[in-house]
């Protein structure tokens, strides 16, 4: 998976590209951990996220539990038809903010 980071102002965008899975993860919480505080916006832009497993469900389940935290945002943007389904059958279009 690669992650090309973007920051506008006050709000940052990690642009995922490849598989959400046990393998990468933990590359993913790496690059979540090296913010420190939560940032006041953070947007997952999945246009080019071909797959997520349950492994990258739980880096955004607590992911948005920070968000919550620190009275930040999440927004997921551009996710397919496969994810957007992931996020239907496990309930987790209720806990996110989803984007076209």
């Amino acid at each position: 998976m690669t992650i090309t980071k973007t920051e506008n102002g006050k709000e940052i965008t990690l642009a995922l590209e490849g598989r959400l899975d046990t393998n990468s993860a933990p590359e993913l919480e790496k690059v979540l951990a090296e913010f420190g505080v939560y940032p006041q916006s953070l947007v997952f832009d999945f246009e080019s996220l071909s797959y997520i497993s349950s492994a990258g469900l739980r880096v955004l389940l607590s992911t948005q539990k920070r968000a919550n935290a620190a009275q930040g945002t999440l927004v997921i943007r551009n996710a397919n038809e496969l994810i957007r389904e992931v996020f239907e059958v496990t309930g987790f279009d209720n806990i996110l903010t989803i984007e076209d």
